[in-house]
């Protein structure tokens, strides 16, 4: 961070967030040249907001399902290269069934899911008080998820940005995006707050910010912010031993509607507190947190886990997560700016699903056999509509 840029580039990454983050370090490991440029530091957006969540159980089966479990092959490979130094734990994930009816469908959802390769294990009520001694009673069973995993974010992308800056990676933190220039079709430079960059490609990882990010580079991105709360409790001695959530979390993230939407989503850190999330709804970049919601989120947690109804809130926080209109990710060339590729769109999964997406990226645009078929994320898959 030194109040300049470099004159060129081969990659400029913008967005130091997670998604970013792993961009950066996969193009330098490739032997690129790679200039990372954020308007404010490293995670200071939708990844500091979130949980650290490495999840497969929520996915739908097909192309997002098959790169959640590659990113997790990777985010395995990455913890083993950094030791502790991020926290990443094999810790599980349980979905929950509230009646027999939801009991049906996620038997059915698991089915689907064990023919991309993930891992399930169906539970009935005695089994879920099992796993999860402080469960609710009543609740009739669920399916436990081994290959579920956590870590804490930020030190995730420190370790991240630390190991590409060792790689020569050029960190610009602090400088915003102003406009793209093009040659022939193609972005050619960078214009920021602290200069020009010169770039034989680009990588849009702005998260939520990502389609105003392609606006002002002449390309396209249909991404925009959905926000989501938190409660993080006091420390507890160990109460939750895995990522709890109901089953009914999966409609939330792909439903369409404006109304906002709440599930219960339990699960504890290494300092003893807990985060309880979750909630999604559209209303812009409003950072004004809604007592409704952080109210409707604690009663559906405490019926979940009776043992919380005496539990003290130390704080609330919400983030924006960047959703795409069909709930798939963007990852590929802008349809028309040659050079321009997106790294967007993940909703509430890029933190698990950085490392793939960092190696689909490379694979388009150094070259390289593609860990995943590109075609399901490819930006163009969506045609533009003008306003």
């Amino acid at each position: 961070m030194t109040g300049d840029v470099p004159a060129a580039a081969d990659v400029v990454v913008i967005g130091a967030g997670m998604v970013g983050a792993a961009c950066a370090l996969a193009l330098a490991s490739a032997g690129l040249g790679v200039c990372v440029v954020d308007r404010a530091g490293p995670a200071a957006g939708t990844t500091a907001s979130g949980e650290g969540n490495l999840l497969v159980s929520d996915k739908l089966p097909g192309p997002e399902v098959r790169l959640a479990l590659r990113s997790i092959g990777l985010w395995q490979e990455l913890a083993d290269r950094a030791g502790a130094r991020f926290e990443f734990e094999r810790k599980g994930g349980l979905v929950v069934a509230h009646d027999d009816v939801q009991t049906a469908a996620l038997t059915e959802l698991a089915a689907a899911q064990r023919h991309d390769g993930v891992q399930t294990e169906l539970l009935d009520g005695t089994g879920l008080r099992a796993v999860e001694p402080h469960i609710a009673a009543s609740l009739p069973g669920g399916v436990y998820y081994p290959q579920d995993c956590q870590l804490q974010p930020m030190l995730a992308v420190s370790w991240l940005l630390t190991e590409a800056a060792r790689l020569g990676v050029r960190l610009a933190l602090g400088a915003d995006v102003l406009a793209g220039e093009t040659a022939n079709g193609r972005i050619a430079a960078v214009r920021t707050t602290w200069g020009t960059v010169a770039a034989g490609a680009v990588v849009n990882a702005a998260g939520p910010w990502s389609g105003l990010v392609a606006e002002r580079l002449g390309g396209w991105l249909p991404v925009k912010p959905r926000r989501g709360h938190i409660l993080v409790t006091e420390p507890l001695p160990p109460l939750i031993r895995h990522k709890v959530y109901e089953s009914d979390y999966v409609d939330t993230v792909i439903t369409d509607s404006d109304e906002p939407q709440c599930s219960a989503v339990v699960e504890g850190t290494r300092a003893g507190t807990l985060l309880i999330g979750s909630s999604r709804e559209f209303v812009g970049f409003d950072r004004r947190p809604s007592l409704s919601i952080l109210g409707r989120i604690a009663a559906r947690a405490a019926a979940l886990f009776p043992v919380l109804a005496g539990v003290r809130v130390l704080r609330s926080y919400v983030g924006f997560r960047p959703a795409s209109p069909d709930h798939l990710p963007l990852i590929g060339p802008d349809a028309t700016v040659g050079g321009l590729y997106h790294a967007s769109g993940h909703e509430g999964a890029g933190i698990g699903l950085a490392p793939g997406t960092a190696e689909l990226v490379t694979a388009l645009l150094a070259g390289g056999q593609p860990p995943v078929d590109p075609v399901p994320f490819a930006p163009a898959r969506l045609s533009q509509v003008p306003a």
